[in-house]
């Protein structure tokens, strides 16, 4: 009989027990379903703030009459977005096309070849890049480097490629020192960090008996990193480059110092243009009237949308590499 007393004492302990863990597990999830709901919420509620503040524009202009319109003048209140847009996407583009490689250079370089007594501190040094403010860039950028490439860069790049065809319009014109070649230039170095350290960190997950091996077949340094390191972190490395993408396309603060300001849509890599955190940080203090104020909204919407279709493409690329790897 006691036997049986101390076997259900122990069943109705244990039931106790499971039914803690039971409502312990519970929580957590609703917790976490109600973390992941907030962010959704939160990004609906921007978005939909966004476009209400954007519909009048829209209605005066219509959506693709304002993307395409190259006209910004607050005085007759004529505004079009498509120099913004192309001011943001190309000096973006050419930003990632010239940190990317260097980045991942950087990232082989402290993975793979560099002394084990300087992997920490150049490493340190990559990093503290991140942490710099973009006013310092932009306030550098301004009186230091657009005089630089004003005095030495740009007047031998229109020596040199004057006389090329297609190179000759890309960069051709007065050198100002400022302009869309200058923003790119500055949004580089502030996207580098982000790719050399994401790079350095997917390099180092690589088995080292996967280079060992590639090694001891007689391969060198560059065969094992093209042929063993980079097809193993292909999607890390994208992911990085993605990451520095984002952030190239919504800087401000040092792209408005250094880019000119200009509503104007030119071939020439030397020429002042805007991008879309420019015109919105200089002008909306100043935007007077619905239609003003709307239109500067409305650009917000376009760089949220560019920013969500480049996420988007990059995450539909990365799903189908992992499918093939996986092929």
């Amino acid at each position: 009989m006691a036997a049986t007393d101390t076997s259900t004492v122990d069943t109705a302990s244990r039931a106790k027990a499971l039914d803690r863990l039971k409502l312990g597990d519970t929580i957590f999830k609703n917790l976490t379903f109600l973390s992941a709901l907030t962010v959704l919420l939160i990004l609906g509620g921007v978005l939909i703030s966004l476009m209400h503040g954007a519909w009048p524009a829209f209605r005066e202009f219509g959506f693709f009459g304002f993307i395409a319109g190259e006209s910004w003048n607050p005085v007759t209140e004529k505004f079009g977005a498509l120099a913004p847009i192309y001011g943001t996407i190309i000096a973006s583009f050419i930003a990632l096309l010239i940190a990317a490689p260097v980045g991942i250079g950087i990232a082989i370089f402290l993975t793979e070849l560099c002394p084990m007594s300087l992997r920490r501190p150049v490493g340190i040094a990559i990093e503290l890049l991140a942490g710099i403010p973009s006013i310092i860039y932009g306030i550098w950028g301004l009186f230091f480097f657009a005089p630089f490439l004003q005095v030495y860069v740009q007047p031998a790049l229109i020596k040199t490629f004057g006389s090329v065809p297609v190179l000759s319009t890309l960069f051709s014109g007065v050198p100002y020192g400022i302009g869309l070649l200058t923003a790119s230039l500055i949004l580089a170095i502030m996207v580098l960090p982000f790719i050399t350290s994401i790079a350095r960190d997917v390099f180092e997950t690589v088995p080292p008996v996967l280079k060992e091996s590639a090694y001891g077949m007689g391969c060198t340094t560059w065969e094992v990193v093209r042929n063993v390191v980079l097809p193993y972190t292909r999607t890390g490395v994208i992911g990085g480059m993605m990451l520095g993408l984002g952030r190239a396309l919504g800087e401000t603060m040092a792209v408005t110092f250094v880019i000119g300001n200009a509503h104007k849509v030119s071939a020439s890599l030397l020429a002042p243009a805007t991008t879309i955190s420019a015109t919105i940080a200089n002008e909306f203090t100043e935007a007077v009237g619905d239609i003003y104020t709307s239109s500067l909204i409305a650009l917000a919407l376009i760089l949220f949308i560019i920013t969500f279709m480049v996420l988007s493409a990059a995450r539909f690329m990365l799903m189908r590499l992992e499918k093939q790897k996986g092929a």
